[in-house]
C-alpha cells in the first residue's frame, strides 16, 4: 500500500522540478534571443562609439578585454579623457595623466560604466553576477511582452549591486522596448524608459529613450507598465545617442 504513494510523490516531485528547470531555461533563452537580435557576438568583438549629452564615449571588447573611454572639454576649456579597462581607471587632462583618490576613481568608473551599460543593453544581462526572473507574460501598447526582473549579486556585482531592473521583451520580436530600474545612489529613485527611434548601425541595434519617474522612494518598479498605460507617469527627459559607428575587431 505505501508504495503508491511513494510513487506518486515521487512523481509530484519530479514535475515539479521539471517546472522551475523549465523556467529558468526559458528565461535564459528569452534573453539570449534578445541579446542576439539586438547584435549578437558583435558585442563581444567590436569597438562601439556614440556621442551623449556632449561627452563621446567608446566600448572596445576583444577576446574578454575591454576599454570603455570617455572624452569632453569641461567648462573651463580642458580635455579630459577617461580610460577604464579589466585593470584600471586612468583621467587625463590636456593629455597629462593626473593623480586621483580612490573614491574620484570609483565615482568616475561608475560612470563611465554606467553609460555604456544602457548604452548597450540588453548585452549584459548574461553576466554572472545576474540573476534572472521570469515574472509572467504582459501587454503593454498593445504588443505581448516577457516581463524580467534582473537582480545582482554582491560578488561581481559592482557598487550598485542593489539596483534592481525590469525588462520587457517582445514576445514576438525580442526587441527590449521598456525597461525599469530602482537605484540607490544620489538618494535613490526609480525610472521607466521606453525605446524609440530604434536603428540598425552595422548590426547593433540602438535606442533612444523616453525617461519617466515616479517621486514615492517605496514605488515597486513591477508597477510601471501599469501606470505608464494609465498615463499616470511624468515624463523627464529624452535620453539621445548621436553620432553613432561600430568598427568590427
Amino acid at each position: 500500500m505505501k508504495k503508491p504513494y511513494f510513487l506518486s510523490s515521487l512523481i509530484f516531485i519530479i514535475v515539479i522540478l521539471n517546472g522551475c528547470t523549465k523556467q529558468k531555461i526559458d528565461t535564459n533563452q528569452i534573453v539570449n534571443n534578445a541579446i542576439q537580435i539586438h547584435g549578437g557576438e558583435l558585442f563581444k568583438s567590436s569597438k562601439i562609439s556614440f556621442d551623449f549629452r556632449d561627452k563621446h564615449y567608446t566600448a572596445k571588447r576583444q577576446k574578454g578585454i575591454f576599454e570603455f573611454t570617455r572624452e569632453f572639454t569641461d567648462s573651463n576649456g580642458k580635455k579630459i579623457k577617461d580610460i577604464l579597462d579589466n585593470n584600471s581607471f586612468v583621467r587625463s587632462i590636456n593629455n597629462k595623466v593626473v593623480e586621483l583618490t580612490n573614491e574620484r576613481k570609483n565615482a568616475f568608473s561608475n560612470s563611465v560604466n554606467s553609460v555604456i551599460y544602457f548604452a548597450l543593453l540588453p548585452y549584459g544581462l548574461n553576466d554572472k553576477s545576474v540573476h534572472k526572473e521570469l515574472l509572467g507574460e504582459v501587454k503593454v501598447e498593445g504588443k505581448n511582452y516577457y516581463k524580467i526582473k534582473v537582480t545582482f549579486s554582491l560578488d561581481g556585482g559592482g557598487k550598485d549591486f542593489n539596483d534592481v531592473f525590469i525588462y520587457w521583451i517582445n514576445k514576438e520580436k525580442y526587441t527590449m522596448d521598456y525597461f525599469a530600474y530602482l537605484y540607490h545612489v544620489n538618494d535613490g529613485g526609480t525610472r521607466f524608459r521606453k525605446a524609440i527611434n530604434k536603428r540598425n548601425v552595422n548590426g547593433i541595434i540602438f535606442s533612444d529613450y523616453l525617461n519617466f519617474g515616479n517621486e514615492d522612494l517605496n514605488y515597486n518598479i513591477e508597477n510601471y507598465d501599469k501606470d505608464f498605460e494609465n498615463g499616470n507617469l511624468k515624463l523627464i527627459s529624452e535620453i539621445n545617442l548621436k553620432n553613432i559607428s561600430i568598427e568590427k575587431l
